[in-house]
């Protein structure tokens, strides 16, 4: 872009607002730190580079953008003489290190520039108390945006480790259940040793029936994948049961149940009745007894191994969820992000509302041909638990349906989306759910950030775009993230979001 630099005059500045009620010695100095420079339409600065230059429009139109979903959007356009942009807040606590916004001329514009170091130290030598009024607020607000940040986020650790615990407790009381059972049973085979002590069982017997044992172990392992319809499972109860008594053994009924759930039918037990026949020192009643013990602890044996590979995949999740021993910006596959969110939420997501509220039902639509994103795993977790507590809470008296949906925008763009079927939000609010400290919850329930955060985390952080749809009984938070690394992988997350444009709105 080509330019030319003169020398201002303090009459011209003291005609623009912002400094009207300066006194000619400050504004012999901004003239004297300053120069007047004309540019022909393009760019003056651009959103992410340093900060370098204060800028105040004294002539032309200027344009001002922000990155969102990858693209440029226009934010504001105005000719009034005056307004400031650039490294307008460079003399406050943050000290501004990079530009907030694009900035454009749309057509030849003149401006009043100062570089950032000097405009910064021109404030503070001549407004000191003002600089440091403005320093305590940004810092405050900083200090206050954090606590509560943070005060957020351990308000939704607390009700997805709730959640947690009540996952963990069912296959923990498993476990111990089945290792209580398993030790009488295993008491109880104790007593059938005492049968090899008083030789009533030769050696040939015994070990045809630990052959007997490591054939029905084989079968019970096989029949752990197997789910029979309850009128099948009912059918082969019968069939078992009805074998046994018919073969005089007592209390037939009562076995059959455990035979049929380790698959032994009247098949197998033709083959165990044909084995024993064979066995002069062994009855059909004390090998059927046998197995029946053998049976009993290996499903109690698959119980605690079913138990403990839960727990040990809920522990996984929560720490895919939490990202422990994770590099904080990675290459990650966005569905096993919100896997292991929604794993955190499935005490809430019953289908039966057993868990007090109305019932909630999960829908997965995820694109799997959807290559991995650059981002940070933890902070997009943020995201997805603050918007499907908030789809989960507002279908708490209705129920309905949580739908999670992934898919490709565009080829630089992955779209996530997270609809509920709730009452919907009205539109009179609908532009300020993303404001910090806005809540529709009753007072003390919510702090107002949770959106903010996540607004702060997609588009600022990851470069994205986060906007809502809604209408009645279809609310969707729709999701846009690069599929490239952002410019800056170290942007923190709780930076201001300034336009970079002040002064009064144009008429």
């Amino acid at each position: 872009m080509t330019t030319t630099t003169t020398p201002c005059e303090p009459d011209e500045l003291r005609s623009l607002f912002l400094f009207e009620a300066l006194t000619d010695d400050q504004l012999a100095v901004l003239c004297a730190n300053g120069h007047i420079q004309d540019y022909q339409p393009g760019p003056i600065c651009v959103e992410g580079e340093p900060a370098t230059c204060f800028y105040v429009l004294l002539e032309g139109e200027l344009t001002m953008s922000k990155l969102s979903g990858g693209q440029d959007i226009e934010t504001n356009r105005t000719s009034q003489r005056g307004v400031y942009c650039g490294a307008w807040r460079a003399f406050t606590g943050g000290n501004q290190k990079t530009y907030d916004a694009s900035v454009h001329v749309t057509k030849p514009s003149r401006f009043f520039v100062m570089d950032a170091p000097v405009f910064a130290q021109f404030m503070k030598d001549q407004f000191p108390m003002a600089v440091h009024l403005l320093d305590g607020i940004a810092v405050g607000t900083d200090r206050t945006r954090r606590i509560i940040d943070n005060r957020e986020k351990l308000l939704a650790l607390g009700r997805l480790s709730a959640g947690l615990t009540h996952q963990l407790n069912n296959p923990a009381a498993a476990i111990s259940r089945a290792a209580s059972d398993l030790r009488e049973r295993v008491a109880n085979m104790r007593h059938k040793l005492a049968m090899l002590a008083d030789g009533t069982v030769s050696p040939e017997a015994l070990s045809a029936l630990v052959r007997l044992q490591e054939r029905v172990a084989e079968q019970v392992a096989k029949s752990a994948g197997q789910h029979l319809s309850a009128l099948e499972t009912s059918d082969r109860e019968d069939a078992v049961a009805d074998w046994l008594e018919d073969h005089g053994i007592e209390g037939g009924w009562d076995i059959a149940p455990t035979f049929v759930e380790g698959g032994i039918d009247t098949d197998a037990l033709e083959r165990i009745s044909a084995v024993t026949e064979q066995l002069a020192s062994t009855s059909l009643d004390q090998a059927i007894r046998w197995i029946n013990y053998t049976i009993e602890s290996e499903l109690l044996m698959n119980q605690i191994l079913e138990a403990s590979k839960r727990i040990s995949a809920l522990v996984a999740d929560a720490k895919q969820y939490s990202q422990m021993d994770r590099a904080p910006f990675q290459v990650a596959n966005v569905h096993d992000l919100l896997y292991s969110t929604l794993v955190m939420f499935a005490d809430r997501l019953s289908k039966d509302g057993s868990g007090g509220d109305k019932a909630i039902t999960l829908v997965k639509d995820f694109d799997k041909s959807l290559p991995e994103i650059p981002c940070y795993p933890a902070d997009l977790n943020q995201v997805w638990t603050n918007i499907i507590d908030n789809a989960l809470a507002a279908m708490r008296d209705t129920g309905g349906t949580l739908t999670v949906r992934t898919c490709r925008f565009n080829e630089n763009m992955a779209r996530i989306e997270i609809c509920d079927t709730g009452p919907g939000i009205p539109p009179e609010i609908r532009e300020q759910i993303f404001e910090p400290f806005f809540t529709t919850k009753p007072f003390g329930e919510g702090t107002g950030l949770g959106l903010d955060l996540a607004f702060n985390i997609v588009v600022k952080k990851h470069r994205g775009d986060l906007r809502v749809e809604s209408v009645p009984g279809d609310t969707r938070f729709i999701v846009m993230l690069p599929l490239e690394a952002p410019p800056a992988a170290d942007v923190a997350p709780d930076d201001e979001l300034d336009d970079g444009l002040d002064g009064p709105d144009p008429e």
